[in-house]
C-alpha cells in the first residue's frame, strides 16, 4: 500500500514562561475544532524553515528569523487518505504580537497541560518531546 505523503512543518512557539502556543482549527477546515501547533504545508521547492516563516506571518502576524527555528523532532502519522510527515521546530524569539488571524482561538499552555486539549492525532506524539525539553 502506498500513501500520498504530505510534508507539513509545525512550530512550537515558547514564551518566556515556558508556555507553548497552540491554535484551534477554524470551522470549514479539516478536523475543525481540534488544536494544533501552528504551521502549514510545505509547498513545492520550499524548505520547512521557509514554510514556517511564511505560515507564522500569515497565521499569527509575527516575523520569525530562520536562525530562531530549532528542529526538535518529527511526527509520522497515517490518516485515512494520506500520510503526514511533520518536522516540529521550537522558536523562542519572534517579532510582533501573536494574533489569531486564521484560527478560532489561541492558547498559551504549559507542556504538561497540552493533553488537556483535543489535539490533532499527528500532533499528540510531539507533546512528550516538548515536556522533556521544557
Amino acid at each position: 500500500m502506498s500513501a500520498n505523503i504530505v510534508l507539513v512543518a509545525a512550530c512550537a512557539l515558547v514564551d518566556a514562561d515556558g508556555r507553548v502556543l497552540i491554535a484551534e482549527r477554524p470551522p470549514g477546515k479539516a478536523m475543525a475544532g481540534l488544536w494544533e501547533f501552528p504551521g502549514g504545508k510545505v509547498e513545492a521547492g520550499e524548505r520547512p524553515e521557509d514554510t514556517l516563516i511564511r505560515e507564522l506571518a500569515e497565521e499569527l502576524g509575527i516575523t520569525v528569523r530562520e536562525a530562531c527555528l530549532a528542529p526538535l523532532t518529527f511526527a509520522s502519522h497515517s490518516y485515512p487518505d494520506f500520510h503526514l510527515l511533520m518536522p516540529l521546530y521550537v522558536c523562542r524569539r519572534w517579532d510582533g504580537q501573536v494574533t489569531a488571524k486564521v484560527h478560532t482561538q489561541l492558547a498559551w499552555t504549559r507542556p504538561n497541560k497540552l493533553r488537556d486539549y483535543a489535539m490533532l492525532p499527528a500532533d499528540e506524539p510531539l507533546i512528550s518531546h516538548l515536556m522533556a525539553l521544557l
